[in-house]
């Protein structure tokens, strides 16, 4: 219990600070990394404060009709689930109680499933994509999970996190991923998914600060990969990017034997994991 005269937490942490100062110093200079302190980390501090200041505004009518419409579709789900489950009384968010629905009551084959420290057959993502090629019941709980989790993560929560000035102001931190890209917190705006129709939906509820201003989306074109190529000298990835070729759509084309013109996005998208699995390390089982 600190007592009355303990400096006051703000002061502590500016003397451990300044504390560590000179080891942290001494530590980039034998590491090499004080340019890229001094050049890129620190220039970028004042770029996100203002970022952080500015926030993003939420138009709050578009999210309020967005959960409303989700709950609705949520609860049409919910009673198709019920009624193909028969007189059987239980939660849907319950893995415990679903386990004992879908394979006791019901008689979902258990081949191959393994049992939770609790006892029951597991119900996770993995086990039902798998039963829901042969069970209407088990694509509805799929269905279920994912608008119910788009509508907790994200529908209910931005709204709650607008301040007064009707915007959302979000961390960007810079030293949290192993990659050295940044990161959003408290909320996360960068897992707001793309992708799909409810993520564009969930994104539209972002709108620039005044009127007549829109938003810019820019991008570096396959920028590790094109290191990649700088770094490695593969004659098969300089080729492709000093002919201009989509490195990710020829990858999709010769894994999935198809022209590159037929590469759908669906394709290019897991092409893309590979490409960029292998430039971070990912392991063969993977």
């Amino acid at each position: 219990d600190a007592g009355e005269d303990a400096p006051a937490p703000a002061a502590r942490r500016a003397a451990l600070s300044l504390a560590l100062v000179a080891p942290l110093r001494d530590r980039m200079a034998r590491e090499n990394a004080a340019n890229v302190f001094d050049g890129i980390e620190m220039p970028l501090v004042p770029v996100l404060a203002k970022m952080e200041r500015a926030g993003m505004l939420v138009d709050p009518d578009r999210l309020h009709s967005l959960s409303e419409g989700l709950a609705t579709q949520i609860a049409e789900v919910e009673r198709s689930i019920r009624d193909l489950a028969g007189d059987e009384t239980f939660n849907i968010g319950s893995p415990m109680q679903l386990s004992h629905v879908l394979f006791d009551v019901m008689g979902l084959p258990t081949k191959g499933l393994k049992k939770t420290k609790r006892g029951y057959y597991s119900t996770n993502a993995k086990v039902l994509s798998d039963l829901a090629r042969d069970h209407e019941i088990v694509r509805l709980i799929l269905d279920w999970r994912e608008k119910s989790k788009i509508k907790s993560t994200y529908l209910d929560t931005l709204g709650p996190l607008r301040r007064g000035d009707g915007r959302v102001h979000t961390t960007y931190n810079q030293t949290i991923t192993a990659t050295g890209r940044l990161s959003s917190s408290d909320p996360n705006l960068q897992n707001i998914p793309v992708r799909t129709e409810f993520g564009r939906q969930i994104r539209s509820c972002f709108v620039p600060l005044r009127a007549g201003e829109l938003f810019l989306s820019a991008d570096y074109s396959q920028i590790e990969l094109r290191l990649l190529a700088h770094l490695s000298g593969d004659e098969h990835l300089v080729r492709a990017f000093n002919e201009g070729e989509d490195f990710h759509a020829e990858t999709a084309a010769r894994v999935f034997g198809v022209p590159v013109s037929e590469v759908t996005p669906n394709l290019r998208s897991r092409a893309k994991a590979v490409n960029f699995g292998v430039v971070y390390g990912i392991s063969p089982f993977s």
